[in-house]
């Protein structure tokens, strides 16, 4: 249930930055995964491709930076860096 909730607010920032950019779709999603967020790239690469059926982040290519810093202030987060979008 946590992955769902992280998911669908990903989906919610990811669905706003495209619009306020009177944009298409996204095209590229950056996204840093805490040290203690408890998700590999390969565990939220599969929550992301179902999260984002239907949506207009859906068929985006991710790029994925695992920290390894659980001293990091933001080591439990799972932090959007950059959207591409497509006009």
């Amino acid at each position: 249930m946590h992955e769902h909730s992280l998911m669908k607010d990903l989906m919610t920032k990811i669905e706003t930055v495209v619009k306020d950019h009177h944009a298409r779709k996204a095209v590229a999603i950056d996204v840093w995964l805490g040290a203690l967020s408890h998700m590999s790239p390969d565990h939220f690469t599969e929550h992301y491709l179902e999260s984002s059926k239907g949506t207009l982040a859906e068929g985006a290519k991710l790029h994925i930076t695992l920290s390894t810093d659980i001293h990091d202030p933001d080591a439990q987060q799972i932090l959007l860096r950059n959207i591409e979008v497509e006009d």
